[in-house]
């Protein structure tokens, strides 16, 4: 599936178009960008998402969007601290936004889309298109 099209899904799934209103990536987009960029270190599934994040010091903040409860908050700078820079660069260039601006569009994004894609509270196995696909 295009970036393009994911992207849609992910705008889809966070309940807008996924295109941003001020010239800039929406967060569908943004979201689609990021895991194409991760996809070479195990992004393409939501279990190597969340890993990444955790080894970039958001374990707990990931594991509550995952589960039932309350979803923590993230801010753009953890965001920005968990993803390796080379990738979040390279969204935020794609997208026409600085990374900083990047990372605080991920960091409202990211818990709504974990927590749209584990209702059950679990991690379901599969790409992103086929996670995508079961929400539509």
């Amino acid at each position: 599936m295009a970036g393009n099209d994911l992207g849609r899904l992910f705008g889809g799934l966070l309940g807008g178009s996924g295109s941003g209103g001020n010239g800039g990536a929406g967060s569908g987009d943004l979201l689609a960008a990021l895991l194409g960029a991760l996809g070479s270190g195990g992004g393409d599934s939501l279990g190597g998402l969340l890993q990444q994040l955790q080894e970039g010091g958001l374990g707990a903040k990931a594991r509550s969007w995952v589960g039932t409860g309350v979803n923590e908050p993230v801010s753009g700078a953890e965001v920005a601290q968990a993803l390796p820079y080379q990738e979040l660069d390279l969204v935020a260039r794609q997208a026409g936004l600085t990374p900083e601006q990047a990372a605080d569009r991920l960091a409202v994004a990211l818990p709504e889309a974990v927590d749209r894609l584990t209702p059950q509270g679990e991690v379901p196995a599969g790409s992103w298109e086929e996670l995508l696909a079961k929400v539509r």
